[in-house]
């Protein structure tokens, strides 16, 4: 089989947020797979290096520059696609995390637009050729934030629990066609830059939230699993995945040492 036959015959995934941390991770793992990955983010360098590297590895990749909450972007970006195989919504994050009382609307905003109206948007552009792909799947990566609040986290919680809703109205929806919902809920991952995102860039109030956490789960812990999800046999839907580190009970009770 030639280099093209091979790609043309290749499930297709897109990974939205692919620039980093559990999007890049999720990227290779299922590059590994066997799919021929299309990365989306922002930061147009960080998707090329990957996406290099992956090719490199003797896999399948290519960068797509997308802001996730841009429609018209992501409509002229679904374009491409008569038929699609996956696409992992993995584009969000959290910014601050002040009590409901002086918490900063703009933030809010900033947290829905992304986690919330991004999902949509991607979701909607491409669910056609997710359908008529006839054996599709759309993962959802939100957070333990989505199941239970905690203080300081309104913001970020109310986007989570926002787009587990999501997640889970749409599998409702369109039970009967040949596309699987899935969520990943994910606790305490510690990336390169979730928490230093939240905390605008403060190293010493990133670092606090894995104090004495021995072993926070790692971006690539969570890929391992949103790859596992996805290629568990087409009748098979694994509705809602919560995954924590074994130091982490629950939103608010974590183990730390020290």
């Amino acid at each position: 089989m030639t280099a093209t036959e091979q790609q043309a015959s290749s499930p297709v995934a897109v990974v939205t947020g692919a620039s980093s941390g559990i999007g890049a991770a999720t990227a290779r793992g299922l590059a590994a797979a066997g799919y021929r990955v299309v990365l989306t983010a922002r930061r147009k360098e960080r998707i090329d290096a990957l996406a290099a590297e992956i090719t490199e590895a003797g896999q399948q990749a290519e960068a797509y520059v997308l802001d996730v909450t841009d429609r018209a972007a992501v409509d002229a970006f679904a374009e491409r696609f008569p038929t699609l195989d996956v696409v992992v919504n993995n584009a969000g994050g959290a910014l601050g995390a002040d009590p409901v009382a002086t918490g900063d609307p703009d933030e809010w905003r900033r947290m829905y637009e992304t986690n919330v109206i991004g999902t949509l948007h991607v979701t909607q552009a491409l669910l056609p050729a997710l359908t008529a792909s006839g054996d599709g799947t759309v993962v959802v990566v939100s957070s333990t934030a989505g199941h239970g609040t905690y203080e300081g986290g309104a913001g970020y919680v109310a986007a989570k629990h926002a787009e587990h809703v999501l997640a889970e109205t749409l599998r409702l929806e369109i039970v009967g066609s040949p596309v699987r919902v899935i969520e990943i809920a994910p606790g305490l991952v510690k990336t390169e830059e979730f928490a230093l995102t939240r905390f605008h860039g403060d190293p010493e109030k990133a670092a606090k939230v894995y104090a004495g956490v021995a072993a926070p789960l790692t971006a690539d812990d969570v890929a391992d699993t949103i790859t596992w999800a996805v290629t568990r046999p087409s009748h098979v839907n694994i509705d809602l995945l919560v995954v924590r580190p074994r130091a982490q009970a629950s939103n608010y009770k974590l183990h730390r040492e020290g």
